[in-house]
């Protein structure tokens, strides 16, 4: 941890990846621990080539965290990013993806190309300028169509249509597909909406009690 004077008002201990240090360049003797170089922070993992798991210490302890699908861990910001952003030597977005985006031309590149995962029917792959590519999917339920480029539902798309058999029942996706209307509002609860909508509340008759 570094020491954040960035305003009197706000004096605290942060991470370094918050903080420019680089006019107070000193550091605390560490004192490593297992899986942790300094005591508190997060650290990479030691092996080069796992790239989307890292530690986060605290007082020595370490929490191994998993970087979500297609993402690793960066050093430089301490946070999952792609791994053309992160630019760590052996997590090239070929070498963590094991996909390299084919060759188009200049115009087709502008328009970030995408292609079907060959192992995975929901997600696909974005080629960034046609050259790096990212990995993304679709929501649950659909699946990527390779020839309109975009999600559908696995009825639609032939080579996809048995993907999530066994996985989500058939009642389940037409629910996905077709979801049920929800209930109208009544009472207070309706009343509420419509004035967070702007329209004005519903008149009542309140009968005076006669004296």
């Amino acid at each position: 941890m570094v020491f954040n004077d960035f305003s009197p008002l706000h004096e605290k201990c942060d991470l370094p990846f918050n903080i420019d240090c680089s006019q107070r360049p000193e550091r605390q003797q560490p004192k490593p621990t297992l899986h942790c170089p300094r005591l508190n922070g997060y650290f990479a993992h030691e092996e080069d080539n796992v790239c989307d798991k890292f530690y986060f210490c605290v007082d020595g302890k370490f929490n191994m965290i998993q970087c979500p699908n297609g993402l690793v861990y960066n050093e430089k910001t301490g946070i999952c990013t792609w791994p053309d952003e992160a630019k760590k030597k052996g997590c090239s977005s070929q070498e963590v993806l094991k996909f390299s985006c084919p060759t188009v031309s200049m115009s087709e590149a502008q328009q970030h190309p995408r292609y079907a995962d060959p192992e995975d029917c929901q997600f696909f792959y974005v080629c960034i300028n046609g050259e790096t590519p990212r990995r993304n999917g679709c929501k649950r339920g659909q699946v990527f169509d390779d020839v309109t480029k975009n999600c559908d539902w696995p009825r639609k798309v032939p080579e996809c249509q048995d993907w999530y058999k066994g996985i989500i029942s058939d009642e389940e996706l037409a629910l996905l597909e077709n979801p049920k209307p929800k209930p109208p509002r009544t009472g207070a609860a309706a009343e509420a909406a419509n004035r967070r909508r702007g329209g004005k509340p519903s008149h009542r008759v309140v009968e005076e009690e006669e004296e």
